[in-house]
């Protein structure tokens, strides 16, 4: 069970990831294009029937939007700290911590929330392929969207200089 919690928080990870390089790199991204070829991948890799897809996906896309409003929220927390104070204090920077700690506290409690419901969805093998599936697709779009990047952009530059290194070390 600690193993699916940790794939479906890495997939969230990821998620938050790519939308985030997307938007940060000015290109549009169609969001439900996106959910469709994961929804496809995922039932497709899991071997999926309708009938489990139909109860999979809409657990997947309430935890995963649930999630992703708790790290707006965190993230609006930070930005009206840091944007009220220029320079903070230690009780300021320890309120960044608790907040964070609280976080971390509150998607676990989602986590083990939906666990239980994900169980009473798929078998546990069904579940457990589905979740790899999703983090092998966040992986697969991240890669394409660091390949559609180029060589132009400095941090893939980078990124690619150090694959190369870890590459020839091996």
């Amino acid at each position: 069970m600690k193993r699916n919690v940790l794939l479906i928080h890495l997939c969230l990870l990821l998620s938050i990831t790519t939308f985030s390089l997307s938007a940060q790199t000015r290109k549009s991204m169609n969001v439900a294009d996106y959910e469709k070829r994961k929804m496809q991948f995922v039932e497709e890799q899991a071997g999926l029937t309708k009938e489990e897809a139909n109860r999979y996906f809409p657990l997947n896309t309430e935890l995963s939007k649930k999630k992703l409003d708790l790290n707006m929220q965190y993230r609006n927390k930070v930005q009206n700290m840091r944007k009220n104070n220029q320079e903070m204090s230690e009780e300021e920077y320890l309120k960044l911590l608790n907040n964070d700690e609280e976080l971390k506290t509150k998607e676990a409690e989602l986590e083990k929330e939906y666990a239980e419901k994900f169980k009473k969805a798929l078998s546990p093998e069904k579940l457990y392929r589905a979740q790899q599936a999703e983090k092998n697709f966040m992986q697969k779009e991240v890669n394409n969207f660091r390949s559609n990047q180029g060589t132009n952009n400095p941090m893939n530059r980078n990124n690619q200089e150090k694959r190369n290194s870890n590459n020839r070390n091996r």
